[in-house]
Order: structure tokens, then sequence, then C-alpha cells
């Protein structure tokens, strides 16, 4: 009986710590294929009852779209899922920033893509991380986005326990 030789795992550590991260280092891609299904419950958990997020004809005929598309909200929250996948659970989101280029509809494989920036420490003691990003079908952007994150500097730290005078977004 032959068995397949073993293949090595990547180890994620418990927590991705500021002195971990420099500037230039590339986020893990994330691809994700593009069905209605995305993009009509991304619209109803908005609340965004606009028919081009969800009725094909209406977005065709009189937006002159090939299709139904992401809305705005829907984009922001893979922008946010893509960089909490990559600081896990004690990464805090401070600020996001970003520009729409053009449409992601049904059928489409969107790609992010992000590099650190910048990283520092503010006057709190909070590790910051900037991050630009972008989203992209077919290797053509269809979004840019900037954003800052908070990282544990140390493994007792935590940014979401920071308030008042200590956050600083």
């Amino acid at each position: 009986m032959t068995t397949a030789p073993s293949t090595p795992t990547a180890v994620t550590p418990a927590r991705l710590l500021h002195g971990s991260v420099a500037v230039g280092d590339a986020l893990p891609e994330l691809a994700y294929p593009v069905t209605a299904t995305t993009v009509v419950l991304g619209a109803l958990a908005a609340r965004d009852w606009r028919p081009m997020h969800h009725d094909k004809d209406f977005a065709v005929h009189r937006n002159g779209t090939r299709d139904i598309f992401l809305n705005t909200p829907n984009q922001a929250a893979w922008f946010e899922r893509f960089v909490t996948d990559w600081t896990g659970p004690y990464g805090r989101l401070q600020r996001m920033t970003f520009r729409m280029l053009g449409s992601i509809f049904p059928g489409d494989l969107m790609v992010f893509r992000g590099v650190v920036t910048e990283t520092g420490v503010d006057d709190t003691g909070c590790g910051c991380v900037a991050v630009d990003i972008s989203v992209s079908v077919d290797d053509d952007p269809k979004t840019n986005c900037k954003a800052r994150v908070a990282l544990p500097v140390t493994e007792d730290d935590n940014p979401w326990s920071r308030s008042g005078d200590r956050w600083k977004p």
C-alpha cells in the first residue's frame, strides 16, 4: 500500500502581533466566486431594496448593466472580512475608505489582494497597521481600499479592550 507524502501545513499564530508585520508584507489572497445569491443576500443584509441589486431585468434594461451587481455595503463587508481573515479575532478595524471603479456581477471571480503600507504604535500604545487592498475581476481593478487596523502589541494586549482615551481610530 502506498501513502501520499505528507503535505506541510501552514501554522498560523494564535494572534497576529503588531511586531510580526512589516511594510511590504502581502496579505493572503482571497478569491470568491460571485453568484446571484451573493449579490442578493448582501443587498438584503443592508436593507437595500433598490432593484438593480436583485432584479436582473431591471438592472439590464433600466440601468444598462449586464446583470445585478454588488452594492456598496456588501463590498464594505467583503473588505472587512478580508482584513479580519488576516488579523484574526484580535484585529480591530479602525478606518476604511474605498473607491469603486467598476461593478462586480454574478459569474465573476472577485480576488482580494492587500499589502501593508505602514506600521506604527500610537501615543496610547496601540499597534496600528495600514493596508492597501484591491478587489479585481480578471485582473481588472473594481474597487480600491485603504484600511487601518489595530493589532495587539503583546500576547496579553487586546485592541478590543481599548476605549475612551485609549482608543483613537
